[in-house]
């Protein structure tokens, strides 16, 4: 499916997804990030008597995958929620435990594809950055970050979340230009405040927009939740199957397996990481940073 920016929308690793997920005919199946749906669209086709249960916290998200669904009919169940409600997500339906559950972290490329939503730096848009859009105007966003929390405060949410080593001089460089208007002039004001190494990959600004995406949606919060919650929900033999993009939520993710391993709750199948293939990266570079890992219900 085509984005905003008419790019198609490739799930990441959708070979491997499917085959760590051992996907059975008749078994129930949680997609806990649908996003755009292609995952979920790969499982929906491989169950015949079974079902799926798909996630997203962004109401729009759930829509469009709704529509792309629609063939599917009763099979797919769509469920408004953060992955974190997992287990309510799943008991509400009257469900007592499913055969597997997919999460695929990190912002969906359809966001990406749309400034309004302001995940961004390379068009113009509000320094919003939610995942789910309420009403709520109590809500964190982007703006109220950064052109309201202190210096200090700032400088630690960076290094903290993305691992930015130009934290400090990136937040005084911040702080002196407030206001600061869009996510375009946050982009160009880190840009040009941080120290250039070598010949740059990423976009100066990415861990920048990272860890204020991540604040702003309580990134790790949820995926602490989500972990604690998914042993509980799976059949023995039901497996977990989670796609990280940075280092910081795949260590949690591999902490998580290892603690529930230990506990005897998951039985860890990835002894090693596993990564999208080099074919794959050069025809999606969303991929690139993806790592997959697999837990088994013991």
């Amino acid at each position: 499916m085509a984005g905003e920016s008419g790019r198609p929308h490739t799930p990441v690793m959708l070979q491997e997804v499917l085959e760590w997920l051992g996907i059975k005919p008749d078994g129930i199946y949680v997609d806990a990030t649908l996003g755009a749906g292609g995952h979920s669209q790969a499982i929906a086709e491989r169950i015949s008597s079974g079902r799926l249960i798909s996630l997203d916290r962004d109401a729009q998200a759930l829509q469009i995958a709704r529509e792309r669904l629609k063939t599917f009919g009763s099979k797919v169940n769509y469920v408004l929620s953060p992955f974190s409600r997992i287990a309510e997500a799943v008991h509400e339906l009257g469900i007592p435990r499913v055969d597997g559950v997919l999460a695929d972290l990190g912002v969906s490329s359809m966001q990406l594809d749309q400034p309004e939503r302001g995940f961004s730096f390379r068009e113009a848009g509000p320094l919003d950055m939610r995942m789910g859009v309420s009403a709520e105007s109590d809500e964190l966003t982007a703006d109220e970050i950064v052109n309201r929390w202190p210096e200090t405060e700032l400088a630690n949410l960076l290094y903290r979340e993305a691992d930015e080593h130009d934290s400090r001089r990136i937040a005084r460089a911040v702080v002196r230009a407030r206001p600061i208007r869009d996510t375009a002039h946050l982009a160009t004001i880190v840009a040009g405040s941080r120290k250039q190494w070598g010949r740059q990959r990423l976009h100066p600004a990415t861990k920048t927009f990272l860890a204020l995406r991540i604040a702003v949606n309580r990134e790790m919060e949820e995926l602490g939740q989500f972990l604690s919650r998914v042993p509980a929900t799976m059949n023995p033999q039901g497996r977990c199957v989670i796609l990280t993009y940075h280092s910081r939520e795949d260590r949690i993710v591999k902490e998580a397996f290892r603690e529930a391993d230990r506990q005897g709750t998951l039985k860890i199948l990835t002894k090693h990481v596993v990564r999208p293939s080099e074919q794959e990266e050069r025809a999606n570079p969303r991929s690139r940073s993806a790592k997959l890992r697999c837990a088994e219900r013991v």
